[in-house]
Formats: structure tokens, C-alpha cells, sequence
């Protein structure tokens, strides 16, 4: 009789993905809209979070982005947007382990801004960004080529969202420019505009755009979009000469979901009700708004709103939701602005099940999904962050 000897299995990729421990870049992520949010979990993992976490007291800082699902945001130490909370983990020298519970973008700017003692985790590294994924380091090298060739690179500044890869952002500071939150928009142009005559506005043309025309007073004439699937961006050298603000052809999948239509249509469901959308939205929506604001300038603005006022808000549903449990009882009515129920699935692959390996597998000893920025790219990349620091 022969003894078994034991399978060496391993993990396939596909696998790896569904796990979390693997990513694939080449899939568009962000949004689907299956009728309502995900369940929650197994009410047993609640324990094991809890455990996991005290287990390594300090030496653990969770973050937790606004879009996050509730039961993940349970275990947040500091909630917020991405740049918050980058700036909250640097803020902690002497936790050992930032698990990120948001998308790849924002862990590789807290990896950027955090010491070399510190390892930052994400629970799960398909948790990607689709606007971020629309602009790789090649794309955007090619574009750098096609303004050298029209003879006006010297004059362009480049200016990147914070929701751009870490290559991107070591683009954007190797080129003289800076990054910008959505809150921080109108101030980066206008130091950019001090320093150039162009801007080249990377990855989201929403943003851009909005700032440009409705902060800056420019008109939609003076923006061209620059579509990196096309020769020389589908763009004349005349054109590129001619325009003041070079959009790059990305934007958000959730926030692009949002329509004129939508806005006429909950103001016919809705008398009087106040229309608050985030600037990632398309022009036409930010133009028929009634206010108009990054995720923090959302949540300020609920909070200062009188009692039995009506708000339809155009962001991220988790976050729409967790608002009108909040104020409820001050008896705000919040709704999604759109009918269709749509949240950003790269934000909810990070789930309670991969938070609790995470912390797990932390607290056994072993680091799993480190994100890591090479020292080249950080280098660049925190010069284009530092310059944003530093905006007057």
C-alpha cells in the first residue's frame, strides 16, 4: 500500500483576484448597479475584527474612506477622504502597520507620505480606481510628446487629482507641477497659471473643467480634451496652441452616472429640494446644482442644513446613505440624486471578510498586500504633493 503523498496546489490568479491578493490591471473597475448594496457580512467576523485589532493595539492605524461600507467603516480609527487620511497616517510615526480601507491610489499616497518604519496594507488589492486607471505613465509620456512636437510644452504646467497613480503623480512633480484634491482645485490653478500660460489637468476632465469655468471664469472654448486612445489625442497642434485648459479624457464612473435628466427629474419628485452634487459630476450637472463640493464640503453643508430641509446629493451611495441615517432625526430628507441605486464596487471590494485576513494575518506576524511606491517614483511624486502643501 502506498502512502498519499500531499498535493502541491497552488492558487490560481483567478483565485488570487477573488481573494484580494492579487490585482489585474487591465479590467475596468468602478461601478455597477445590481439594486441595492451589498449584505453585510457574517455577524461572526464582527468578533474577529475586534480581536484581531486589540490583539495589535498600537501598532495598527485603520483608515477608512467616506465611500467605505458601513461595517467597515465600524473599524475606522479616522475617517475621510483620500488626502485626509494620507496626511492622518503620516501624522502616526509609530503605528507599524496603515491598513487602507479605500483603492490603490490612496494607499500608494499614504506609503508616499508615511515613514520607511511603516508598512501600508489594503485589504484587498483589486480595490482599484477606474478614473486612475485611465491614465497610465505611457499614455501620459506619449502626451508630453505631442506638446514638445506642437512647440508648447515650456508653457504647460501639469496638475493631477490626487485620484492619479503614483506614477502619475511622479510625472506631474518631474514637470515643475503640483496635485489637487477636489477641495484645492481652483487654488492649484491658479498657482499653475502663475507659472505656465497652459495647463495639462490629469486624469478627471469633469473636475477640470468644472473649475476652470465656474472658480476661474474661463469658457468651455478655452477647454480641449485630449483622448489618449487617439493619435496625438484627437487634437490640431492649432487646437492644442488655442486652448488654455488640456483635459484629459478620464472621469469618475460613479459621479459620471449623474444626468441633466436626473437633476430636472428629482426636482419634479421632490418640491424644493436643494440639488448638492460633487464636482467629479459633468459640467451640464454641476451647472443645474445648487451647490457644489468636495465629499467634505457635502458633509459640512448637511450638517449647517435647517431642520426639514430636502437635499438630493450626487456622490457615492454608502456615503449618501450613512448621511440620511445621520440626520434623520433632524428630519434633513437626503436621497441619491439618481433612481438607480449605484455604488462604486472597487470601494466595496474592500468587505469585512478581507479587513478581518488583514488584521488576522497581521496580528499572526505576517504582512499581506503591502503596497510599496519605489524610492524614484515617491521621490517625484512627493515633490508634486509638497508643492501642493505649499500652495498659498
Amino acid at each position: 500500500m502506498t502512502t498519499a503523498q500531499p498535493l502541491d496546489v497552488q492558487p490560481t490568479p483567478l483565485a488570487l483576484l477573488l481573494l484580494g491578493r492579487e490585482a489585474d490591471p487591465r479590467s475596468e473597475r468602478g461601478v455597477e448597479c445590481p439594486g441595492d448594496l451589498p449584505a453585510p457580512s457574517d455577524p461572526d467576523l464582527v468578533e474577529r475584527a475586534r480581536a484581531a485589532k486589540a490583539k495589535l493595539g498600537d501598532k495598527v492605524f485603520v483608515l477608512g474612506h467616506h465611500y467605505q461600507r458601513d461595517e467597515v467603516i465600524e473599524f475606522a480609527d479616522v475617517t475621510g477622504d483620500s488626502f485626509k487620511l494620507a496626511r492622518d497616517a503620516a501624522a502616526r510615526p509609530d503605528a507599524e502597520y496603515i491598513v487602507f480601507c479605500g483603492v490603490h491610489f490612496m494607499a500608494e499616497s499614504a506609503d508616499i507620505l508615511t515613514g520607511d518604519g511603516q508598512q501600508v496594507i489594503l485589504p484587498d488589492l483589486a480595490a482599484g480606481c477606474s478614473m486612475a486607471d485611465m491614465a497610465t505613465a505611457e499614455q501620459v509620456a506619449e502626451c508630453w510628446d505631442v506638446l514638445t512636437e506642437a512647440g508648447i510644452a515650456e508653457q504647460v504646467v501639469p496638475v493631477s487629482y490626487m485620484n492619479s497613480s503614483a506614477d502619475i503623480k511622479a510625472f506631474t512633480g518631474k514637470h515643475g507641477g503640483t496635485i489637487c484634491t477636489s477641495s484645492n482645485a481652483k487654488r492649484a490653478l491658479d498657482w499653475a497659471f502663475t507659472q505656465g500660460s497652459k495647463v495639462l489637468f490629469l486624469p478627471d476632465q469633469h473636475l477640470g473643467r468644472n473649475t476652470a469655468v465656474r472658480d476661474l471664469g474661463m469658457s468651455l472654448d478655452d477647454c480641449v480634451v485630449y483622448n489618449p486612445h487617439k493619435p496625438n489625442g484627437g487634437l490640431t497642434a492649432d487646437e492644442l496652441r488655442a486652448a488654455k485648459m488640456i483635459l484629459w479624457r478620464g472621469h469618475c464612473s460613479v459621479h459620471g452616472r449623474f444626468s441633466l435628466d436626473s437633476v430636472n427629474d428629482v426636482r419634479e419628485r421632490i418640491p424644493g429640494v436643494n440639488v448638492l452634487v460633487h464636482p467629479e459630476c459633468k459640467h451640464e450637472v454641476v451647472a443645474a446644482a445648487d451647490h457644489v463640493g468636495s465629499t467634505e464640503y457635502i458633509i459640512k453643508a448637511l450638517e449647517a442644513a435647517p431642520a426639514g430641509s430636502k437635499w438630493a446629493i450626487g456622490t457615492e451611495l454608502n456615503l449618501v446613505r450613512r448621511l440620511a441615517n445621520r440626520f434623520a432625526a433632524d428630519d434633513k430628507e437626503i436621497v441619491f440624486l439618481d433612481k438607480t441605486v449605484c455604488f462604486c464596487s472597487t470601494m466595496n471590494r474592500i468587505d469585512l471578510p478581507h479587513l478581518v485576513w488583514a488584521l488576522e494575518s497581521l496580528a499572526d506576524g505576517k504582512v499581506v498586500n503591502r503596497i510599496q511606491v519605489d524610492k524614484e517614483t515617491e521621490s517625484f511624486a512627493k515633490l508634486a504633493l509638497e508643492r501642493m502643501l505649499a500652495l498659498p
